[in-house]
């Protein structure tokens, strides 16, 4: 930034060769955490079980609401502000995608459709008159007439029913937004090339998308065993040199 604006005559050589000599932190190498196959049905399983108390009491708190949500980024990798503010309009059951508008870095993306996600979707209650895919009902007394009369809106955070669920789970210092790693490091392990995982994320660059290139050590076997080929030629050449000094 400081080198642009050397090259407008924003800031003076001096400041730019002081900017400069600032060392750079050390890079966070670490791991995004993601859940094991185990783990996400512990999570899935937990949005429809009731708290236990440590006296043994069952209390009634089900996170039914935020199975389909947690399935949802799952099997998309969205980010939870482009589930939550997600219209109906943009879903296209018919041929199978998701026109994502509303993204971080503001450009659009389509999102296939899986069976999973086709299923979770077809089994949420729509309503003519809610635009949004994931929305909560609320009661709320009328000020005048002292009756409840109820409110449909879009979630707007779902943070403390997401940590009730992971608790129940058993699952520990795990965030929504790792479900989106759990998304992308499934897909590494499970053979996807690492440009596809990039374009279903929306990452801008490649660059991103390598942090999970760590999962993928069979990627690096396949390269080397490609060579087998050309390799196997210059072995049995090399063998038959030495028959031939043999000779």
């Amino acid at each position: 930034m400081f080198t642009k604006a050397a090259d407008w005559n924003m800031v003076s050589d001096a400041t730019c060769k002081q900017v400069h000599k600032v060392k750079l932190g050390k890079e966070n190498n670490r791991r995004d955490k993601f859940l094991s196959a185990e783990e996400i049905q512990a999570l899935l399983d937990a949005c429809d079980s009731n708290v236990i108390s440590i006296t043994g009491k069952t209390i009634q708190q089900k996170q039914a609401h935020l199975k389909p949500i947690i399935l949802f980024a799952l099997n998309t990798g969205c980010r939870k502000d482009e589930i939550l503010s997600l219209k109906w309009e943009n879903v296209d059951l018919k041929h199978g995608f998701i026109n994502m508008v509303q993204t971080k870095n503001g450009d659009r993306r389509q999102i296939p459709i899986n069976d999973t996600l086709r299923n979770t979707l077809k089994g949420l209650t729509r309503r003519l008159d809610v635009p949004w895919v994931f929305y909560e009902v609320v009661q709320k007394k009328d000020k005048v007439t002292g009756q409840n009369k109820e409110i449909v809106k879009r979630f707007g955070d779902i943070h403390r029913s997401f940590n009730t669920a992971c608790r129940k789970a058993g699952i520990h210092e795990f965030v929504f937004h790792s479900l989106r790693h759990t998304f992308a490091s499934h897909l590494v392990m499970a053979g996807v090339d690492l440009t596809t995982v990039s374009r279903l994320m929306g990452h801008k660059s490649l660059t991103m998308t390598l942090r999970y290139s760590h999962l993928a050590p069979n990627h690096l076997t396949s390269a080397v065993n490609a060579l087998n080929t050309s390799m196997t030629i210059s072995t049995n050449l090399a063998q038959e040199n030495e028959k031939d000094l043999h000779h």
